[in-house]
């Protein structure tokens, strides 16, 4: 059996990477792709419990530097127990946000040093990668409307000022344009039908599915 493809999902909250890839996943499954989908960080009971960290507004402050550590601990755990070994059986794996997202929140939106980041990427991840990163783009304004009418309870980055995620957006949009080959930089304003259709479009311009 051939190994499977490694697809991520990136982007500022609000843009709909929960969305397309179920949308995904379903037109895949339809197609008779094995898929996995997952989530960082997180994807394992054990990283899971690292995002609660991560992501709960506790009394005590976390510094950038735990932060950044505790996101690739939550990775080493993925990687090793869940996402390699979807791989090897030869299942599509979907995942939202990998380490793109590290560079752009803990990078761009907190200022620490890429690379201190690129260090952990190697030693976490030696030569993996993604396949394909799909990166969903709004304007800030635009992408923060929509998370808050969800009406959910924000976590410590969704109650971040919007200047941090212009500086989030920024890093994302450098990643790709340093990247085209890996990236495909997706418009995600319209119906979640018509997101769709572009990622779909995407993922058939590898050639990976008949």
């Amino acid at each position: 059996m051939t190994n499977g493809r490694f697809v991520t999902f990136e982007g500022i909250e609000g843009v709909g990477k929960s969305t397309q890839i179920g949308r995904l996943a379903r037109s895949l499954g339809a197609r008779g792709v094995p898929v996995l989908e997952t989530r960082e960080p997180g994807g394992t009971p054990l990283a899971e419990r690292i995002r609660t960290l991560v992501l709960e507004r506790g009394e005590e402050v976390l510094p950038p530097s735990a932060e950044l550590l505790l996101m690739f601990a939550a990775r080493a755990l993925h990687l090793h127990n869940r996402i390699e070994p979807a791989l090897r059986a030869g299942r599509w794996v979907l995942c939202d946000r990998f380490t793109d997202a590290t560079y752009a929140y803990q990078g761009g939106g907190r200022g620490l040093e890429i690379a201190a980041i690129a260090e952990l990427e190697r030693l976490v991840q030696g030569p993996r990668r993604p396949d394909l990163t799909v990166l969903l783009d709004l304007p800030v304004d635009a992408a923060l409307e929509r998370a808050r009418s969800r009406g959910a309870q924000s976590d410590r980055f969704e109650s971040e000022r919007r200047e941090f995620f212009e500086r989030v957006r920024r890093s994302y949009l450098q990643r790709a344009a340093g990247e085209p080959g890996r990236f495909a930089v997706i418009d995600a304003s319209g119906t979640p039908e018509r997101v769709g259709e572009r990622v779909m479009a995407a993922v058939e311009e590898r050639a990976w599915i008949a």
